[in-house]
């Protein structure tokens, strides 16, 4: 299966913004990892926005993972390091397998925009249920940052030496 923009195989995706300030109509992070995965052509299958709570985030994923249609989850928001930020929590035990680099490059990327501040994310990435699955901050330039560093090329299926499109085949 390949589009019209140079023979990468497009991705079904689920993307999760998790966040007690924000809705859709405002959920300007959400709105462009939706855009850009479009752009690239990817394709949506969900979207949902919830509140920090560790049991519903947890289940909507786990209800995404077990969905074989569903091949990449992207989740935006409550990576930080505040009470109230539970992403980490509700889904790194859903992980077969955790993707160390992921969260590591990202902050090495991120060093440049928020400097020490990085520190603070625990964004991450891992593979469960022959599902992708990327957690990234809820600002938009740090879903800009992740995607145009990182996502980009490694959701790519052309990409070489070698990208994730083949976990999910």
């Amino acid at each position: 299966m390949s589009n019209s923009l140079g023979g990468l195989k497009p991705l079904n995706f689920a993307l999760l913004t998790v966040s007690d300030t924000r809705q859709i109509e405002d959920d300007t992070s959400g709105a462009f990892l939706l855009d850009v995965m479009q752009t690239t052509g990817h394709d949506l299958v969900e979207r949902d926005l919830l509140k920090d709570n560790l049991y519903e985030v947890r289940a909507k994923v786990a209800c995404w993972i077990a969905d074989e249609e569903i091949q990449v989850v992207l989740i935006t928001g409550g990576t930080g390091f505040s009470k109230r930020d539970v992403t980490p929590e509700a889904v790194l035990p859903l992980l077969d397998k955790e993707i160390p680099g992921f969260g590591e490059l990202f902050r090495c990327l991120s060093i440049a925009e928020v400097g020490s501040s990085t520190l603070q994310s625990r964004a991450f990435g891992g593979l469960s249920n022959n599902t992708l699955i990327f957690a990234l901050p809820g600002s938009t330039n740090a879903c800009r940052t992740a995607w145009e560093g990182i996502l980009l090329e490694q959701l790519d299926s052309s990409h070489k030496p070698c990208n994730f499109v083949g976990l999910v085949d």
